[in-house]
């Protein structure tokens, strides 16, 4: 066994048709590529609870050719003070005729386990770990599974109709700021915060304006609701003076708010101006606007709720 390794994550996702577009924009932010085998292997290490696409997320700790060679490295894990239980990933890239029926991967499973250190639990392990066979390899590692956190966040003590789905919402914050570290973010357009929410409770450094003063209530009123604390003001998009490092912006359009294209531009304008990057959730294209305020389009995404087909435009 290699110690040296470089680390290795493998992620599984689900989405139906509607949200493809979104979850592999969210995928490219994350990694720089996407797939349509919903399993993508990567160096680079997210939570995933972050996403509310990622089914959960394998660390590599060991690979092989053939899975017989996964069962010779399998006394290397484990620990005699602790139980644990394998499972056999469901979602991989062996379909159709290569496709590993249930009864195998039970038997994968159990021959991996009683090689471990260590007591196998079906019900209560102390730690999960993960096989799954991927571009031709088999690998095995300790498995996390995704927490629907963003789940808990749908029912808000404020509310608008046309308000991004929290789903929606969660993978824009992620697409707009997939690495938090360092990063300065705002969603000058706030709204009620739906953004707001599911960025700080990613962990996200981002503050919230808006220039009605009744939707700042609400969105404090949320934020405070789910335990989280945040900062937002009321404020017009041309007041603000600090720079971030990214924008957010849900575009207004809603019946209480009656934005023209001037408005809309007065935004645009402003985004440039306060952030490096701006990610524009919008009804309607608008990549002539979006080019004559400087901003330059570097992905993009369908997303639909209802009635709505959204934009998600990310620009540079």
């Amino acid at each position: 066994m290699n110690n040296s390794r470089q680390p290795a994550f493998i992620y599984t996702f689900a989405y139906n048709d509607a949200e493809r577009s979104l979850c592999h924009l969210e995928m490219r932010s994350f990694f720089g590529k996407d797939t349509e085998v919903k399993i993508i292997k990567s160096s680079i290490k997210i939570d995933p609870s972050r996403s509310p696409f990622m089914k959960g997320r394998v660390e590599v700790l060991a690979e092989g050719d053939t899975v017989e060679e996964i069962v010779a490295q399998a006394p290397a894990f484990g620990s005699e003070n602790e139980t644990n239980k394998v499972i056999f990933l469901k979602i991989n890239d062996r379909q159709g005729k290569d496709k590993i029926e249930n009864s195998e991967r039970l038997q994968i499973e159990r021959a991996i386990g009683t090689e471990m250190q260590g007591d196998f639990d079906l019900h209560n392990p102390n730690q999960l770990y993960a096989v799954v066979p991927y571009e031709g390899r088999w690998y095995f590692g300790t498995y996390t599974k995704s927490e629907p956190v963003w789940f808990a966040h749908i029912k808000k003590p404020r509310e608008y109709s046309t308000a991004l789905s929290t789903r929606v919402a969660r993978a824009v914050a992620n697409i707009a700021v997939p690495h938090p570290e360092g990063v300065r973010a705002i969603d000058p357009c706030c709204g009620i915060g739906t953004v707001l929410v599911e960025a700080l409770s990613m962990g996200i450094h981002i503050v919230g304006r808006d220039i009605n003063p009744l939707v700042c209530d609400g969105s404090r009123e949320n934020i405070a609701y789910f335990g989280l604390t945040g900062d937002v003001k009321k404020s017009a998009i041309e007041e603000i003076i600090e720079t971030y490092d990214v924008a957010i912006i849900d575009l207004p359009y809603n019946l209480y708010t009656h934005v023209s294209w001037e408005d809309q531009f007065t935004i645009l304008k402003h985004a440039r101006r306060i952030a490096k990057k701006v990610v524009i959730v919008t009804i309607e294209s608008m990549d002539d606007r979006l080019e004559s305020v400087g901003l330059q389009i570097k992905d993009r995404c369908i997303t639909k709720k209802q009635q709505f087909t959204r934009e998600v435009v990310v620009c540079e």
